[in-house]
């Protein structure tokens, strides 16, 4: 395998009021995925999984100021997740290769996700994750359960 794959497995949205967001979610009849906290909260979106986590918290994971001119952090970031903790990792290098701003190198969470983030050229964040959790994927590169 080489390149970066064509698929957004997680969009992740930086909110500034996590339990205000995710009772907004849910009214819209979203249901929290299993593992979801007072501090994180995901909903399964048919094959795509958008998650809600403070925005601060996002932005210093992404190893981006959380306030500031245009080219600081959005407050969205865009996920491809990976089948093993080595491909991640392969795709990370790719990124960079293609030209993407690295601005986290990789590392393992403590909530068993490793993970590394890039900048598109406009500044729009793509995070590179790899979770014994989260690894499996159809024939369309669909991210699937265990």
């Amino acid at each position: 395998m080489s390149g970066v794959p064509a698929r957004v497995t997680y969009i992740g949205i930086g909110v500034r009021d996590l339990p205000v967001m995710r009772a907004f979610y849910e009214r819209l009849g979203w249901d929290a995925g299993e593992g979801s906290s007072d501090g994180f909260v995901w909903f399964e979106c048919g094959g795509t999984r958008v998650s809600l986590y403070p925005w601060h918290l996002l932005a210093a994971e992404a190893g981006v100021p959380a306030e500031g001119p245009h080219t600081a952090f959005r407050g969205i970031t865009l996920a491809i997740n990976c089948e093993t903790e080595g491909r991640a990792r392969e795709v990370l290098e790719a990124a960079r290769a293609a030209g993407a701003r690295i601005t986290a190198e990789g590392v393992m969470h403590p909530h068993d996700v490793w993970s590394g983030y890039f900048a598109d050229p406009e500044g729009n964040l793509w995070e590179v994750a790899w979770s014994p959790r989260s690894n499996r994927f159809d024939a369309r590169g669909v991210l699937i359960d265990p």
